[in-house]
């Protein structure tokens, strides 16, 4: 009984979690580029009564008797599926169709990477993110500069006073990963390379590395599925629930033990 109320306790502690994972969803269901989040569960360790395999005569062997000590959290994924885009008419709002993330660099120096494509031009006529951090390679459109145009393939031209052609400004490079889902979500819309994610591939968008294109006067809504998040929380707060009814019963059970050793 005491084991039980332990186990129970362990998917309670694991459904809270769950419920404080799907919260954070729900909450940026609105965030431009959001990575929806998924908790994973795992199996806690077992406690062999009878070791399967066991000998139990001379010709038949133990099924086995394990007993599980409960779940825990084990890891976060973040999931990739694309946004819905939104038109803006702004020309420095750019998504991503497809895959790849747009390259930052924050004030330590570091590279970080997001979906989050609302782009501002600062004082010196940097294009940077509504944090201040410049888009990587850096991009400067002179103040006299007219029509700016981001092409689906990254190319930045702008119309300049006496010229009858746009002149190229720049090139907005993508960065992809062998496993997109092991990114850290670190805040303002941005994520970290880790050893899981792999290192970051760069190429232009529509390239050869299997990356999305542009999509200039867009926005990328983020990708959580409000009524997908609605249904797990229901689930979670039935597990919890249900978690509860055991500790419930096995207290039940443990009183009734001592009223009668008594």
């Amino acid at each position: 009984m005491i084991r039980a109320l332990y186990t129970a306790a362990s998917g309670m502690s694991a459904q809270q979690m769950n419920l404080d994972t799907i919260a954070n969803n729900l909450a940026n269901s609105s965030t431009t580029g959001f990575r929806q989040v998924r908790l994973q569960f795992q199996d806690m360790v077992y406690q062999n009564l009878v070791t399967p395999g066991a000998a139990q005569s001379q010709n038949t062997v133990s099924a086995g008797l394990q007993i599980g000590l409960g779940t825990k959290s084990a890891a976060t994924e973040v999931i990739n599926t694309q946004g819905s885009l939104n038109e803006t008419d702004n020309p420095l709002d750019v998504a991503i169709q497809g895959a790849g993330f747009f390259q930052v660099q924050r004030p330590d120096g570091t590279i970080a990477y997001t979906r989050a494509g609302q782009f501002h031009l600062n004082n010196q006529g940097t294009i940077v993110t509504t944090d201040g951090d410049p888009l990587i390679p850096t991009i400067t459109i002179p103040p006299n500069a007219t029509a700016v145009t981001i092409t689906e393939y990254g190319v930045v031209n702008a119309t300049l006073p006496g010229q009858q052609n746009p002149s190229q400004l720049g090139q907005i490079q993508l960065a992809t990963f062998p496993n997109p889902g092991g990114l850290q979500l670190i805040g303002n819309n941005l994520l970290d390379a880790t050893l899981n994610s792999g290192a970051p591939v760069l190429d232009n968008p529509g390239g050869t590395e299997g990356l999305g294109t542009l999509q200039q006067g867009y926005l990328e809504n983020s990708n959580v599925d409000v009524v997908t998040e609605f249904v797990q929380m229901v689930l979670a707060q039935r597990a919890y629930e249900s978690n509860s009814k055991v500790i419930k019963a096995a207290d039940d059970m443990y009183s009734q033990v001592n009223n009668m050793t008594r």
